[in-house]
């Protein structure tokens, strides 16, 4: 049994629920799909399924999680911590992607500006802000927040400056493209100059 969620982050409320990941062998019996009530959701996920971290974003529910009950002798808690943990592989792997997909976005972005489209300017730039947080977590080895913990994460764990807990959200929500200056030193300074590198001229767009 793991517990997640704002009770295990410690982030509870009034309107709170307690959100349990029971682990199973297989789905039987009782134990066959999640069961959502009021005060308890009953999540159920086998052994396999938690041990398999295709799912991107799931991956963040088990950043915090408690594990509550392990009868495999530690193999659920080390489960959870693999889900909640990018390997040095990954690490290498989601940077370059979702630093390379976040240009993409806050260029189309700096086009339209430039083309007096403000409007279609705004969209690209709230589509990108999910690949800068991508990135930005992916560049220090960690999984991206849900939006809901952002704060939480920032506080409990910090990257150092510049981005703070006090001030990263509202700088991520106004101005995306914002953040180029600084994701691109922390990307250069990771080895992913490369990445950035192949967009040649067009840089000089954004900067």
């Amino acid at each position: 049994m793991i517990l997640t969620g704002s009770m295990a982050r410690g982030m509870a409320t009034v309107h709170s629920d307690h959100d349990v990941i029971v682990v199973v062998d297989e789905r039987a019996g009782q134990w066959i799909r999640t069961r959502k009530q009021p005060a308890l959701d009953e999540i159920v996920c086998t052994v396999d399924e938690l041990a398999d971290t295709s799912n991107v974003w799931e991956r963040y529910v088990y950043r915090g999680a408690q594990v509550l009950l392990d009868r495999l002798d530690g193999r659920i808690t080390a489960l959870a911590h693999a889900q909640a943990t990018l390997t040095p592989t990954e690490t290498t792997e989601w940077s370059r992607e979702y630093l390379d997909g976040y240009v993409n976005f806050i260029y189309r972005a700096a086009k339209n500006h430039r083309d007096g489209r403000v409007d279609l300017a705004r969209l690209e730039e709230m589509e990108s802000v999910s690949w800068c947080l991508f990135t930005l977590f992916a560049l220090h080895g960690r999984v991206r927040p849900y939006n809901k913990y952002l704060r939480w994460e920032l506080e409990t764990y910090p990257l150092g400056e510049p981005w703070d807990a006090a001030t990263l959200p509202l700088r991520v929500a106004d101005d995306p493209a914002g953040l180029f200056p600084d994701l691109e030193k922390l990307a250069r300074d990771r080895g992913h100059g490369d990445v950035l590198d192949a967009w040649g001229g067009e840089l000089e767009l954004l900067r």
